[in-house]
C-alpha cells in the first residue's frame, strides 16, 4: 500500500499484486468452484466482490458497496468483482432493446 497526498488529505492507494491476466484467471476460478454456489440463487444482477487472496466475499446491489464492505473485513483486499449471472460486470457500447 502506498499513501499519497492530494488536495492536502492523505489517500491510501493499494497496489495490484497480480498481473491483469493471473488476476483474472483466479478471480474467474474462485468465482466458479467457492462462491457462486453460495450466492446464485436470489441474487441475480447483483455484484459479488471477492478478494482473490482470501476468497471472503461481499454481495451488494452495485460494485461500490460491494468493495467497500469487502475493505471494511479485509482491508488490504486484490477485488475481484463479478455480476451474478452475468458474463461481465459492466456492459459497454449499445444494445437493441424490444419494443414487444
Amino acid at each position: 500500500m502506498k499513501t499519497k497526498i492530494e488536495h492536502g488529505k492523505a489517500m491510501t492507494v493499494r497496489q495490484p499484486h497480480y498481473s491483469k491476466e493471473e488476476f483474472a484467471r483466479l478471480g474467474d476460478e474462485i468465482y466458479k468452484t467457492q462462491v457462486r454456489s453460495q450466492v446464485e440463487l436470489g441474487n441475480h444482477g447483483k455484484i459479488v466482490a471477492i478478494d482473490i487472496e482470501s476468497g471472503a466475499f461481499e454481495v451488494a446491489d452495485d460494485s461500490l458497496t460491494a468493495a467497500k464492505q469487502l475493505l471494511k473485513r479485509h482491508p488490504e483486499a486484490q477485488i475481484f468483482g463479478v455480476r451474478i449471472g452475468h458474463r461481465a460486470v459492466h456492459r459497454f457500447g449499445f444494445h437493441a432493446i424490444s419494443t414487444t
